[in-house]
């Protein structure tokens, strides 16, 4: 059984019909505007997106108060353990009522797009500040990167909500791990939103409760407990996107660059190229951004940029909200290495299948890399037990990948 065919996202299920039509109405117009995004957008992003961040950062931060927090450092939230487990409950809930036993797929970031060899690259002559863990010296890592779509749905692609999603692993790299499920691996994720959906565990859990009613709207839009501006933020770069290689991805979520520091990281397109999306307006091929990787490493190689930014204000860059934009005219994005996926081809099915058998966790990775906050450290239990149910309904034990993996 093929679980990674799209499907339409099923209908909004509050309980309430007045409740359902608003849902679905809003998921319509989004739709219908996917369709005509790619003559309005550019001119948007060009003119008005950052002036329009920029805004909804500060409305943000004007409804917080600073804590006088030090630069890497955490504080809990109150019942963060709780949240945890309704998280991991709503989800649990949801997978078991979406999937079916050898074709469970991951709750979260669900369509798989493909799993690609890589060679992950540390430059030469980093400033010294950034020579921690990895980078600490230039030197090349092989890697499995999956390209993925929005979950818990496996949707045709101009039918998503308009985000992308990259997790790199990293093979070979020495060390002690702070989980040792993994022995030589190195995970990493980016979204192609640079601030996370929910700015912490206690919104995620609202969040997944509506997720389960098929009616994320409803999260966003709740007279009680209001994320609007977070739906803003979150829709100025949600879009209709035309290949997974030409978005930048952002890790949302601060990490360790050695003790003492913080840092988020993101994934940048070296080429200027854009991808014709077929048949629009009308609907274009269900599968079209596999498409399109298909084609482009059909070509040749694709390289992507690899950056970091530190923190340097520990109130205007947060470790415990995630919701809030690291601004760059504090800290500058620095390229520190090259993610180069050779020329190859990647969608067989027993390489598609693969995909279902490796699991990604943020903290299958060194200590000079610890993730940082609230959701980081949800991550932890969140994707493991998420992970061991995915693989015990599809009876497939945990695998370590080395890289020298063939297929069929």
């Amino acid at each position: 059984m093929n679980s990674n065919v799209s499907r339409p996202m099923p209908r909004a299920d509050t309980g309430s019909a007045i409740k359902n039509l608003i849902s679905d109405t809003f998921m319509f117009l989004l739709r219908m505007q996917r369709r005509i995004d790619p003559w309005v957008r550019p001119v948007f992003d060009a003119t008005l997106r950052d002036l329009v961040a920029r805004l909804v950062t500060a409305l943000i931060n004007l409804q917080r108060k600073d804590e006088g927090l030090k630069i890497a450092e955490e504080k809990p939230l109150p019942d963060e353990e709780e949240f945890l487990d309704s998280i991991i409950s709503s989800f649990g809930k949801q997978m078991r009522g979406l999937w079916k036993p050898g074709g469970f797929e991951r709750g979260g970031n669900t369509k798989t797009q493909g799993v690609l060899r890589g060679e992950f690259t540390v430059h030469d002559d980093l400033p010294e500040q950034f020579r921690r863990g990895i980078y600490a010296k230039p030197q090349t890592y092989r890697a499995w990167v999956r390209f993925s779509g929005p979950g818990p749905y496996i949707t045709p692609d101009i039918d998503d909500v308009g985000f992308m999603s990259i997790s790199i692993k990293l093979l070979g790299v020495p060390g002690p791990k702070l989980m040792d499920q993994e022995k030589h691996t190195l995970d990493m994720f980016g979204v192609s939103t640079p601030t996370f959906v929910t700015p912490d565990t206690k919104a995620n859990a609202q969040l997944q409760i509506e997720s389960g009613k098929n009616a994320q709207t409803f999260y966003f839009l709740n007279f009680r407990r209001s994320h609007v501006l977070d739906m803003i933020m979150q829709a100025l770069w949600t879009k209709t996107q035309s290949s997974p290689f030409e978005a930048p991805y952002f890790s949302c979520v601060p990490y360790l660059l050695g003790e003492g520091q913080a840092m988020q990281y993101s994934v940048w397109p070296k080429s200027k190229k854009k991808t014709r999306i077929p048949r629009l307006p009308l609907r274009p091929p269900d599968d079209y951004l596999r498409d399109a990787m298909v084609a482009a490493l059909d070509e040749g190689d694709v390289e992507l940029d690899f950056r970091l930014q530190l923190q340097t204000d520990p109130h205007l860059m947060p470790i415990e909200n995630n919701a809030v934009l690291w601004p760059e005219r504090l800290s500058p994005r620095v390229s520190v290495a090259t993610l180069r996926l050779p020329r190859q081809k990647f969608d067989s099915p027993a390489q598609m299948k693969f995909a279902r058998v490796l699991s990604y966790n943020p903290w299958h990775t060194i200590a000079e890399h610890r993730p940082l906050g609230n959701q980081s450290r949800a991550r932890r239990r969140m994707y493991l037990e998420l992970s061991k149910l995915r693989q015990k309904m599809n009876d497939a034990p945990h695998y370590e990948p080395s890289g020298d993996e063939t297929f069929e």
